[in-house]
């Protein structure tokens, strides 16, 4: 009687299981994001980071990572595809958000504003280069964001990056 009753249980199971229906979304946008906004918290009343150190991709920064400064030379930011690779190289574009930017552009940084995902790959090294105009009163900032293209769009979480540049 109770290898009945449990057998009974199990087919009970099976059928109320075998019902129900059960649909996952797929995630198929192509959104870019920047790895350090993700690794890192936000600076208060931000929705971004502010780097005080020279990030390492996939870690959150650490007091051993060296600071950035006037004589940093080039930094390099990374952006995360997050998206099926593609077949194709992937050209997106960022920019200065100039609201949020105390640093100018040919005195204390250079950017190109565009980069590319390589074909079948999930992520793209964006170089910035840092110049030295030579000491200064205080630290400036660079507060980057992803614009996308047509296909790929900014992650609305983390499409913006501050960079905090010592004159000292």
């Amino acid at each position: 009687m109770k290898k009945f009753i449990g057998l009974f249980l199990v087919l009970i199971c099976m059928y109320t299981s075998s019902c129900i229906e059960q649909e996952f979304p797929l995630f198929e946008d192509s959104l870019i994001e920047w790895d350090a906004t993700v690794m890192n918290s936000p600076v208060l009343g931000k929705d971004f980071p502010l780097l005080i150190r020279v990030p390492r991709p996939t870690f959150a920064l650490a007091t051993s990572d060296p600071l950035i400064t006037r004589r940093t030379g080039a930094l390099s930011l990374r952006v995360n595809f997050v998206s099926p690779q593609k077949a194709n190289d992937e050209l997106f574009t960022y920019r200065v958000v100039a609201g949020e930017t105390t640093a100018i552009e040919g005195i204390h940084f250079n950017i190109s504003g565009q980069e590319a995902i390589s074909a079948n790959s999930s992520f793209a090294d964006v170089q910035i280069q840092i110049l030295d105009p030579g000491a200064g009163t205080g630290p400036v900032d660079l507060v980057l964001e992803l614009v996308g293209n047509g296909t790929v769009k900014p992650s609305e979480r983390y499409k913006r990056v501050g960079i905090r540049i010592s004159q000292q």
